[in-house]
């Protein structure tokens, strides 16, 4: 069994750079590894979370209690098939998903550049069916490989993945998505390149990356726009502890000065309440928001 990593600082892992330590955490280099893993933790009766680039989970200031699996370091990518027009390739969950659809336009392989400058992994992009710019992974995947919490080995197709607005199945069943086969269209790289590179000083232009987030903070309602919301309500550069309202774009809740988990969770029920008061529209979050058992909660 691959040895844990004992008291971890989530600080280390997350991306908006908050959370306490960690008890165990587990990196599996591939699919059998985390197969044998996850096998392992069943029989010792250990109830776990997975989690990849942790760049849309805010981590608990208390830590996590119960082990960790990080699939970061879960990277193989290989062509399933291919044809005169198009290319099928399967990618592991822990795959950089910037990283993948780079690879790909470089190869001159089209489908993936709105998804370049996207912080998560495969797995995530998948588990939240991950968009921008007029795309999702909905639009470009095939089937899913995942496994359920027994390390029993399933595939959905396209379909039964149930994608929907930042939704997929694995949000709501017990599986852990393994990796994903993509269907690209055969094109000019150097077109494909460029226009990833159009998309990505796009974000670098509007978007807060020079410090620690999780991304767009919640979730388009429908018929409004949240960051156009969060803007018309006063309160871009809003500041609880070290956690702020992007002064750059509404819809970001940054990590400005050191800010705990605790700092941004109050920002955001303070957003959500001015806006409610002002709009009439309740904001839902689109960041995972995890307590110390691994158990999703809501605002």
């Amino acid at each position: 069994m691959i040895k844990p990593i004992l008291n971890k600082s989530l600080k280390e892992l997350s991306s908006m750079k908050t959370g306490g330590n960690a008890k165990e955490v587990y990196f599996p280099e591939n699919t059998q590894a985390m197969l044998c893993l996850v096998n392992e933790l069943v029989m010792q009766n250990k109830k776990y979370t997975v989690l990849g680039n942790m760049s849309n989970v805010l981590l608990p200031d208390r830590g996590m209690n119960i082990p960790l699996v990080v699939t970061t370091n879960m990277k193989h990518t290989c062509v399933v098939s291919e044809t005169e027009t198009t290319i099928t390739v399967f990618a592991e969950c822990g795959v950089s998903i910037t990283k993948f659809s780079f690879e790909m336009c470089k190869k001159g392989y089209s489908g993936l550049e709105f998804s370049y400058g996207i912080p998560g992994s495969v797995g995530g992009a998948v588990y939240m069916n991950a968009g921008a710019y007029g795309g999702e992974v909905k639009d470009v995947i095939t089937k899913v490989k995942a496994c359920d919490k027994k390390g029993n080995i399933f595939e959905f197709t396209n379909e039964e993945c149930e994608f929907g607005y930042r939704h997929s199945r694995f949000v709501n069943d017990e599986y852990v998505i393994l990796g994903a086969e993509f269907v690209l269209t055969k094109a000019d790289a150097d077109e494909c390149t460029k226009n990833a590179k159009e998309i990505m000083q796009k974000r670098i232009d509007k978007q807060p990356l020079e410090y620690p987030s999780c991304g767009s903070t919640f979730k388009r309602p429908e018929g409004f726009f949240a960051g156009k919301l969060i803007q018309d309500s006063e309160l871009m550069g809003c500041s609880i502890g070290g956690a702020q309202v992007s002064e750059k774009h509404a819809g970001f809740v940054i990590n400005r000065n050191n800010a705990t988990t605790d700092d941004v969770l109050k920002l955001m029920r303070y957003v959500r309440k001015t806006v409610y008061e002002k709009f009439g529209v309740m904001l839902e979050e689109e960041i995972k928001l995890l307590d110390e058992n691994g158990e999703i909660f809501k605002l």
